[in-house]
């Protein structure tokens, strides 16, 4: 089993990255935001699932092992396949997909392609008590209050980037910021967008 890469990323393409290891080059099927996010040239780390099939190796990676373990769960839903379980990730946020189950609503999975109506009841079904949120499971003051989340999520969204990336990019940036820069919209979206880079950000000052 690979369970990481870590090497060159040499190109991105809309959901996948080739990333060179020693030498080699592995494809490997990403959430769009981190093909979106890689550059030619610079160090690229996944955590990877291999997908073994009678006439194909399938990797595929996520930013964070949170993203990996829900992966594997959803895996082991029946009618759910790797690239169903992809596509949700791609789609979803970990908190929002804990948040579908607990609240039992199968509608955001419907809305990913490839997830029928019976397939999504059976996901919020089989996935009850199997999820928690990272935000749950975070020590007090390591993240921010949800609405200075909330808002600094809006703004990046505004400003071109994808909801899910954004809010990705917001909880990142919260986690590594002080107390005052979590409590802060104008701080947390100066560190937010510094991490997303000056690309998408269609040179807006904050």
């Amino acid at each position: 089993m690979i369970s990481s890469v870590r090497g060159t990323a040499l190109h991105a393409g809309v959901d996948t990255v080739v990333i060179e290891v020693s030498g080699v080059g592995f494809s490997v099927a990403v959430p769009p935001d981190v093909a979106r996010t890689s550059r030619s040239g610079h160090e690229l780390f996944l955590h990877t699932h291999l997908v073994v099939r009678e006439d194909a190796l399938s990797l595929y990676g996520f930013a964070s092992r949170d993203e990996l373990d829900v992966f594997g769960v959803l895996l082991g839903i029946g009618g759910v396949g790797p690239k169903s379980a992809l596509g949700i990730l791609s789609a979803l946020t970990i908190d929002q997909i804990a948040a579908a189950v607990e609240d039992e609503d199968d509608k955001p999975f419907r809305k990913v392609s490839g997830i029928g109506p019976k397939t999504a009841k059976l996901i919020v079904l089989q996935l009850q008590g199997k999820l928690q949120a990272p935000a749950a499971r975070e020590a007090p003051g390591a993240s921010a209050p949800a609405s200075v989340t909330a808002q600094v999520t809006v703004a990046v969204a505004g400003l071109g980037w994808p909801e899910r990336t954004a809010a990705d990019a917001v909880e990142r940036a919260a986690q590594g910021a002080s107390d005052a820069d979590r409590a802060s919209v104008q701080a947390l979206l100066r560190l937010t967008l510094a991490a997303l880079g000056p690309a998408n950000t269609g040179g807006a000052r904050v």
